[in-house]
C-alpha cells in the first residue's frame, strides 16, 4: 500500500485518498489573501519565537496571533502583562521583530515551491497538537505531497551521524523496507543514519519527508543538497524557521520534538549516551508514541544508548515488518522467525533416536542400535528400514551405516548437534 494513493487512518484521525498535492482552498496556499491577517502574524512569529517556545505558545493560545504580534511590537504596556514575560525577554523579542515581513517570507517559500502551514488548516497535521504549547507556530513546507495524510502513516528513523557502516546498512534496509509496505520514513537529512534512511525510501521509489532545523530553502549539511533537493521534488521537506533562517545546536534538538509528535513511531539506528537521537525517543514515550531500537555489537559505543532504551521502554526490531507490526494496523504481522528446517528435523523421536545410536564411522548390528537407542531389535531393525528408504543409513549384509555425506548442520552427530 502506497501513501501516495491509500487511505490512512491514524492519531484519531480519518484520512481520505492522498492524491500526492496539496489541495487547493486548503488555507496552505502559497500566497496570502489580502484578509489573511492570523496567517501573516503567525508568519511573523515564526521570526519572532524560537521553536518550542512554551511561554510563546501559551501566549498565542491565550491571545491568538494578531493580537500577540501587536503587543510586542507596539509599547502600549499590554506586552508587560502578559504572565511570565521578563523586560528581558521582551527587549529580545521587539528586537527580532525589527523589520519583519511575512509577505516577503511567504514570497520567497513560494518561489521555491512552498507553502506555510498553520494550525487549523486541512493539511496541518494535528497530532503535533499533543505538543500543547510547544507546538510549532506553524510550519513552512516544500513538496508536492500532502503533509497530513503523509504524516498520517509515517515512521520516524534517527541515529548517529558518525554511523558505522552496520548502522548505514540498518537505516539504508529499514528505510526501504518501510517505504515498501507504505510508510513514509521521516528523518532528519543529516549525516549517516538519517540520510541512509532517506535514500533508502528513495531507492525503491518510496515516500520520505525530511524535518529541517533551519529555513526548508536552505541546504544543510551542504553535502546533502542534491538529496535534499529530490526530497522537495518527490516528498516533503518541513521546518519551522522561516526562509534563509539557519540552524544552531539548540534548534536540532527542538526539532527532535517534531520529529517525534509528527510520526507514530521512532526507530533508533545506533546513538551513543550523549545523542540527539534518543532525545526523539524520549519526546515520543513522553507523547506516547512507539519508540524502537536497532541492537548493536556490546562492544560498540554508538551502540551503548540504544541499548540503554531497549533496556527501558523502548522495543527491539530488526527489519521494516517488525516496525510495522509494532506500528501498524491490526494484521500488519511479521513474518515468523525460524531456522533451517533440516530432514532430520522431521524424523520422529523414536526415529531419531535411532539414527543417532550409529556411529559416526563403520558399521553396527541392528542388536547394538537396538541397545543404544533404547528401544527393542525388531522395532530399531523396522526403524532402520524406514531410515534406509529415506537415504540416512546404509545397509551392509546384517550390519547397518551412517550414509557418507557432506557434513552439514544436523546432518553428523558432531558437536552433539
Amino acid at each position: 500500500m502506497n501513501p501516495r494513493t491509500a487511505d490512512g487512518p491514524g492519531h484519531g484521525m480519518e484520512a481520505g485518498p492522498v492524491t500526492g498535492t496539496a489541495a487547493a482552498g486548503s488555507g496552505a496556499e502559497t500566497g496570502v489573501g489580502a484578509g489573511d491577517s492570523e496567517r501573516l502574524a503567525r508568519a511573523a512569529l515564526t521570526r519572532v519565537l524560537e521553536p518550542g517556545d512554551e511561554l510563546g505558545g501559551r501566549w498565542l493560545r491565550e491571545c491568538g496571533a494578531v493580537e500577540l504580534l501587536r503587543r510586542i511590537t507596539t509599547g502600549d504596556g499590554t506586552a508587560e502583562r502578559l504572565r511570565g514575560m521578563t523586560p528581558k525577554r521582551l527587549a529580545g523579542y521587539r528586537l527580532r521583530a525589527e523589520g519583519v515581513e511575512p509577505e516577503r517570507d511567504l514570497s520567497a517559500v513560494a518561489g521555491a515551491g512552498g507553502r506555510f502551514v498553520c494550525p487549523g488548516d486541512r493539511e496541518w497535521p494535528t497530532q503535533l497538537d499533543d505538543l500543547g504549547d510547544a507546538r510549532p507556530t506553524g510550519l513552512w513546507v516544500r513538496g508536492p505531497r500532502d503533509l497530513r495524510l503523509w504524516a498520517l502513516r509515517s515512521v520516524a528513523v534517527v541515529g548517529a551521524r558518525a554511523c558505522t557502516p552496520y548502522g548505514s546498512h540498518m537505516a539504508a534496509s529499514l528505510g526501504a523496507g518501510l517505504a515498501e509496505l507504505g510508510w513514509v520514513v521521516v528523518s532528519g537529512a543529516a549525516f549517516g543514519v538519517d540520510g541512509a534512511a532517506h535514500r533508502g525510501a528513495l531507492a525503491v521509489g518510496g515516500a520520505t519527508m525530511a524535518v529541517l532545523a533551519c529555513g526548508v530553502d536552505v541546504a544543510y549539511p551542504r553535502g546533502h543538497a542534491e538529496l535534499i533537493g529530490r526530497m522537495a521534488q518527490q516528498g516533503l521537506v518541513i521546518g519551522e524557521l522561516p526562509p534563509s533562517d539557519h540552524p544552531t545546536r539548540s534548534r536540532f534538538i527542538l526539532r527532535n520534538r517534531v520529529i517525534a509528535a509528527l510520526t507514530r513511531g521512532t526507530v533508533v539506528v545506533e546513538a551513543e549516551y550523549r545523542s540527539g537521537s534518543l532525545v526523539t525517543a524520549r519526546n515520543a514515550q513522553r507523547l506516547g508514541r512507539f519508540t524502537m531500537g536497532v541492537p548493536g555489537p556490546a562492544t560498540s559505543a554508538l551502540s551503548a544508548g540504544v541499548h540503554e532504551l531497549l533496556r527501558g521502554e523502548g522495543v527491539l526490531v530488526t527489519d521494516a515488518s517488525e516496525v510495522a507490526e509494532l506500528v501498524g494496523d491490526i494484521g500488519e504481522l511479521a513474518p515468523a522467525r525460524h531456522g533451517p528446517v533440516h530432514p532430520r528435523d522431521r524424523l520422529d523421536e523414536v526415529s531419531a533416536r535411532v539414527l543417532d545410536a550409529l556411529p559416526f564411522r563403520g558399521v553396527t548390528s541392528g542388536r547394538d542400535v537396538a541397545r543404544v537407542a533404547g528401544t527393542s531389535t525388531d522395532e530399531a531393525l523396522g526403524r532402520l528400514y524406514e531410515l534406509h528408504s529415506l537415504g540416512f543409513v546404509e545397509r551392509h549384509g546384517d550390519g547397518w551405516q551412517l550414509t557418507p555425506r557432506p557434513t552439514r548442520d544436523g546432518d553428523a552427530r558432531r558437536g552433539g548437534t
